[in-house]
């Protein structure tokens, strides 16, 4: 699932079966490959091609000079975990102890593998909702659990929450939920998050609620963290990243907010995962989080590449564009300019037009094919002037 068809290398006799016999390579290092080699305008892989805050490399270097370059607590550095407690009392209204119900953590993908390990038990089921990120499903099988994948609805990639509930069972430990999502673009509304939570009221399901991109919702709608509604926040894992909010995804640092029991089992794998993360960036991001206005402006800044995006590839294309509500994604259907299988679309569309983008059927577990490719806007302005141009070649 999620993985390129890629050769598995010869194994040698001595080597045990694989804990993961499904995974290759992802199809996001398969196309960034085929973008570098042929010069492709890389919209594939959901990162900014745009520098983070000077003011932030700086206090990282401040931070270094001041010798603060050994291990740091292993829950994370006070002051970061302080400063974040307050963002989300201010934000979503919940207070969480920075003490015990907060934790750093390298990058969000080692914060929900890290939840996972912590509650799920072998024969325990986890639901996904497909198309989901392509870790949920590996690390799933590395704590022994079942991935029980349920499809949001097709088009408008909505939640359906009568094949969510037809999906439980005495068995599902847990539930993941992405919003604004990847790759779709969706954001769920009040009405979900309340939805959900009277979903799950009278049983044992933990949520691992991945908001990575929180701060990027667009045309004045909220993000409703899981945080903000007191029913889910009881039973929840709450995931940011630190990577996506200021433009350093390769920094990989992230936090996980939970009530406490939640975060004293994750904190005893996390402990022994990763124990800590990188001292300096820590410091750094916690005198960085103070300013308010580093995340309250991301909204309309990544609102205004959206807009750029789509209008150029409704001038210059006869791709249709899907909505795009929220994250740094805009997902499009092809089938007004191709009939081909979204993978080989993309891969043609990175040899001979210069300009990669991501299949959708890569983010599901059974590869459903619905003629939609996911791209990246998170770029400068010039990059995405010369996709639109190229695509115009479609």
């Amino acid at each position: 699932m999620n993985a390129s068809a890629l050769d598995t290398p010869a194994r040698a006799p001595w080597l045990p079966p694989s804990r993961l016999p499904q995974v290759g390579t992802t199809i996001f290092t398969v196309m960034s490959a085929l973008a570098a080699e042929h010069g492709a305008v890389n919209l594939g892989q959901g990162f900014p091609d745009f520098d983070c805050d000077p003011a932030l490399v700086d206090a990282v270097t401040q931070a270094m000079q001041r010798g603060l370059n050994q291990y740091p607590p292993m829950a994370g550095v006070a002051s970061l975990r302080e400063a974040m407690a307050d963002k989300l009392d201010r934000l979503y209204g919940r207070r969480y102890d920075p003490a015990t119900e907060i934790t750093v953590t390298a990058g969000a993908t080692q914060a929900i593998l890290t939840a996972i390990l912590a509650v799920v038990h072998p024969g325990d089921e986890v639901i996904v909702l497909d198309p989901c990120y392509d870790s949920y499903d590996p690390n799933i099988v590395l704590a022994g659990g079942r991935a029980v994948h349920v499809p949001l609805t097709p088009g408008s990639f909505r939640p359906d929450f009568d094949r969510i509930a037809a999906a439980i069972t005495p068995r599902t430990r847990a539930l993941i939920v992405n919003s604004p999502h990847n790759p779709s673009a969706t954001v769920w509304t009040a009405a979900e998050m309340q939805r959900l939570a009277a979903l799950l009221r009278g049983t044992s399901v933990i949520l691992i609620s991945d908001e990575v991109y929180e701060h990027m919702v667009f045309d004045g709608a909220p993000h409703v963290s899981a945080a903000s509604i007191p029913e889910l926040a009881e039973r929840a894992f709450v995931v940011s990243s630190f990577g996506k909010t200021y433009h350093v995804t390769g920094w990989k640092v992230g936090t996980v907010a939970a009530p406490a029991a939640l975060s004293a089992e994750f904190r005893k794998v996390h402990q022994f995962n990763v124990f800590t993360v990188n001292t300096p960036v820590q410091h750094a991001l916690a005198a960085h989080l103070a300013r308010v206005e580093a995340y309250e402006g991301l909204p309309a800044f990544y609102q205004r590449k959206r807009d750029r995006f789509r209008a150029g590839v409704a001038a210059a294309t006869r791709l249709r564009l899907l909505p795009s509500q929220g994250s740094y994604f805009q997902c499009v259907d092809i089938r007004g300019v191709s009939d081909e299988p979204e993978d080989a679309f993309c891969r043609r569309l990175t040899r001979e037009l210069g300009v990669a983008a991501i299949p959708l059927s890569a983010f599901y577990a059974d590869g459903f094919d619905q003629g939609v490719v996911r791209f990246c806007f998170a770029k400068r302005d010039e990059t995405l002037d010369l996709a639109i141009e190229r695509l115009a070649r479609l």
